[in-house]
């Protein structure tokens, strides 16, 4: 007996509509510095960041998301009752069940679609992205949501000097729907576990902690050479799959992980001038899963002559994990 198998979908994806959402509160370097030996001029030196969002008190994962995903949605011109799917690429949804993706879905007015949250840190939202294209390409759901979201402030040790300063909080969304063409490349993703040691909790769960439940720790040095030399290749493995080539992108989305990280990877990449190159980092800092989708509503906002061109995006991090992919963009 033969086993039915979903009806294939259209032939392409695309993102219809892309949003983000920055809490109130702007934390500079010397607010940070009040805590850690450091210097307004040495962190913008070392990381490009000048300021950072922090989320209010009780304001939740799912509460950002939920401002990012409404604005997504209605760029899109889509109705939550016809979202099939909804993806929330978070870290700090401080629940480890149930996802924070059910309760957006039902925040959102949705009709019981999939949910489900990833745990990929910085590089969840583009392992998000690709199976959202995956599966509106293989015919198992119309409308895919994909947020990225993090609340990073309630992770990480106010006093450790190095990384104190990197992290902020914050959402972004897209809507990713079918196409009459390819909208989405490949994904070229993967991850190195031999590195898992290099960003992660400092204790389990089940361990005491000063705060409670643990701090997020980073090897920084060994994660900027990893990022610069292993990451700039995957960024280029994408284009390829995509048919893309490097000279025809309208701009270059990585995970905002460090100003001098990001230009690093462009030169490796050899980037021409030409090609657009996201810095949201400068006042938005490090947001792990929200990262890459702050920095593509961010581009559009200060560039919306991109609209329609081509990103290459990639995301990359804790695990060590890494997705990447060529989209048109909104």
């Amino acid at each position: 007996m033969s086993i039915r198998t979903t009806s294939a979908g259209p032939a392409g994806a695309r993102i219809l509509g892309v949003g983000a959402y920055r809490p109130q509160r702007v934390v500079t370097n010397d607010e940070v510095c009040e805590l850690i030996d450091s210097s307004d001029e040495w962190i913008r030196e070392r990381s490009g960041i000048v300021s950072r969002h922090r989320a209010a008190a009780g304001e939740t994962v799912v509460d950002l998301a939920e401002a990012a995903a409404r604005v997504a949605l209605e760029r899109a011109g889509v109705a939550p009752g016809d979202v099939d799917a909804v993806i929330v690429a978070t870290i700090t949804h401080m629940f480890q069940t149930p996802s924070a993706a059910t309760l957006l879905a039902h925040r959102l007015g949705t009709d019981g679609p999939m949910a489900i949250d990833l745990s990929a840190a910085c590089a969840g939202f583009c392992h998000g992205v690709g199976l959202a294209n995956d599966m509106i390409r293989a015919g198992s759901a119309r409308t895919v949501l994909v947020v990225g979201a993090e609340v990073m402030s309630q992770i990480i040790d106010p006093t450790d000097r190095g990384s104190a300063f990197i992290f902020g909080d914050g959402a972004g969304a897209v809507v990713v729907g079918g196409a009459d063409e390819p909208g989405i490349g490949p994904t070229v993703w993967g991850s190195d576990g031999g590195q898992w040691d290099l960003i992660r909790q400092t204790d389990p769960w089940v361990a005491a902690a000063p705060a409670g439940h643990p701090w997020v720790f980073m090897a920084g040095p060994a994660v900027f050479r990893w990022a610069v030399w292993e990451m700039a290749p995957i960024a280029r493995k994408a284009a390829e799959a995509a048919g893309v080539g490097i000279d025809d992108l309208t701009a270059f989305v990585p995970h905002q992980a460090n100003g001098r990280i990001i230009d690093a990877m462009a030169k490796q990449i050899q980037l021409p001038a030409s090609v657009l190159v996201a810095r949201d980092i400068t006042t938005t800092g490090n947001t792990s899963g929200a990262s890459v989708p702050l920095a593509i509503d961010a581009l559009l906002a200060e560039h919306p002559e991109a609209s329609g061109g081509t990103a290459l995006l990639i995301g990359f991090g804790a695990g060590l994990s890494y997705a990447a992919q060529v989209v048109r963009l909104p």
